[in-house]
């Protein structure tokens, strides 16, 4: 393939992309209280939302419902033909309904579309024409339209569906806020993923606990020298009453050294980094693994968070591999 013929193809790729993002954000500057409304509608529902389409507006409801679930609000795909044989059990009088199409106009959308009016379900319409019967039958519609589709002669759905799911992606997400949904809920909705292990996985889970390579600051380097040998490079140093005062790492190890040779008398106080870097036990691995990136630490001391003892010490080797990044 030519030079020429690469760049033109390249060219219609920048068109599709570009027309499809002025038709978002075409959506996006003309958005106004018909979205406050749906948001209200879908935050006062008791029961789940019902999303529904046909064709391709029915694979974005699809992705619609599955972005509604995995944000903390139950949602369910309903395609409008299986819900005339049997499938409408699945929808209750506290639900709400978000329905997709294009021209607002389909023949098989209008069996559900009477159901749920029957059912006193309300109605989000996303769809291209407000007056549509689709529009007219809906309590509330959302404007979903494009002034032209990206595949030549406007045969595809192509910016249209990029609005569409656009529009449901607003909704979510708008309602997520709503509703205060946090990391930790979205974490407990994705436990089996790599997102679900960095947002669960706390310093508890990764942190030892037992032989703790801890000494007091009267204590020769002589001694601390053994435990940074053993105990990969990090030594708590505590005080009197056992609470946190310093530690020594194999970089102050490294940097006394540089300065004399006549170090392994040194009390372990002379040598210590204060105040040290520390953590809890329910701080996030991610948080860890930040503060451990920001300060070119290797190790943290884990602290019972009340009077500053030493319970625990985390290594970033074991943060990241358990996940925690």
């Amino acid at each position: 393939m030519s030079k020429p013929e690469q760049t033109a193809l390249v060219e219609r790729g920048k068109r599709v992309l570009a027309l499809e993002a002025a038709a978002v954000r075409r959506i996006a500057d003309g958005l106004g209280p018909t979205f406050a409304r749906a948001i209200d509608l879908l935050a006062a529902a008791k029961g789940r939302v019902i999303v529904s389409g046909v064709g391709k507006s029915g694979l974005i409801a699809r992705k619609i419902a599955a972005t509604f679930t995995s944000t903390g609000t139950p949602a369910t795909f309903l395609h409008p033909v299986d819900s005339l044989h049997g499938d409408l059990g699945i929808v209750g009088r506290d639900d709400v309904a978000v329905v997709l199409s294009k021209s607002g106009a389909s023949d098989e959308l209008f069996g559900l579309v009477n159901q749920l009016k029957r059912l006193g379900v309300p109605i989000i319409a996303l769809t291209g024409d407000a007056d549509s019967p689709l529009g007219r039958q809906a309590t509330v519609a959302l404007d979903a339209s494009v002034v032209e589709e990206a595949c030549p002669e406007t045969l595809a759905p192509t910016a249209s569906t990029t609005v569409a799911l656009a529009l449901g992606d607003a909704l979510a997400v708008t309602l997520l806020e709503v509703k205060g949904f946090r990391r930790d809920d979205f974490a407990a909705l994705h436990p089996g993923g790599a997102l679900g292990r960095k947002l669960l996985l706390r310093v508890a889970d990764v942190m030892l606990t037992r032989d703790l390579p801890t000494l007091t600051p009267d204590r020769p380097m002589r001694e601390c020298v053994v435990l940074l040998a053993e105990k990969r490079g990090t030594v708590a140093v505590l005080d009197g009453d056992g609470g946190l005062a310093g530690v020594v790492t194999a970089g102050d190890l490294t940097r006394l050294m540089e300065r004399t040779d006549t170090f392994l008398d040194l009390p372990v106080g002379d040598v210590m980094t204060k105040p040290p870097k520390a953590t809890t036990p329910d701080e996030l691995a991610g948080a860890a693994v930040s503060l451990m990136e920001r300060h070119g630490i290797m190790a943290l001391p884990v602290l019972d968070g009340g009077r500053r003892r030493v319970v625990g010490i985390v290594h970033l080797h074991d943060l990241m591999k358990a996940g925690g990044v």
